[in-house]
């Protein structure tokens, strides 16, 4: 029965993994923001605050990927170049690895290893969040892989989510446009 669930599950994330279509936004309280609130870790073991992630970063972009996923892993080397690309104009891109942990919130060491593995092989050195119980709400809501929504420097959502991977220049536009959000 199981493995029944789990071929169920599996398939469909997997059907999830490659759309194009705008996600729903997660929900978000006005008065903190969807992300404002949690303490993780990073794929080296570090400890993560939403401050340490977000302050001094007018947006950030959250990446929320998994290991299994052909369109995360083919987008992540231009999230690495966008990443340098825009950080002098205070833009950052934070990827959450969704199956690093298993039921309960346990580390899965093998997804980690592996997410370690891609992150090393795309080139993408930004900061990479393991799942947490603080980040459970908000992974409740995430329905595909990858799933990209923008945050400000307190964690409030900016702009609208996005399901499916795109090229770089796609996200430079979405990035420009979320951009011009924060000056309005």
């Amino acid at each position: 029965m199981k493995k029944w669930i789990a071929l169920l599950l599996l398939t469909v994330l997997l059907t999830g993994c490659a759309a194009k279509e705008p996600a729903a936004s997660p929900e978000q309280d006005q008065s903190a923001g969807i992300m404002s609130d949690f303490t993780t870790q990073d794929l080296d073991g570090n400890t993560v605050t939403a401050q340490d992630a977000f302050s001094g970063y007018a947006l950030t972009m959250v990446n929320v990927w998994a290991t299994y996923c052909g369109p995360c892993i083919r987008e992540m080397p231009d999230l690495a170049q966008l990443s340098q690309d825009l950080a002098e104009r205070g833009v950052r891109i934070v990827g959450l690895v969704s199956d690093a942990t298993g039921y309960g919130g346990v580390i899965d060491e093998d997804a980690m290893q592996a997410a370690r593995d891609i992150v090393q092989e795309t080139g993408a050195d930004y900061l990479h969040l393991i799942p947490s119980p603080s980040l459970d709400s908000l992974l409740a809501q995430i329905t595909a892989v990858p799933t990209t929504f923008f945050v400000d420097e307190n964690g409030c959502q900016v702009g609208k989510a996005y399901a499916g991977s795109r090229d770089k220049e796609d996200w430079a536009d979405i990035l420009e446009e979320t951009l011009a959000l924060l000056e309005d």
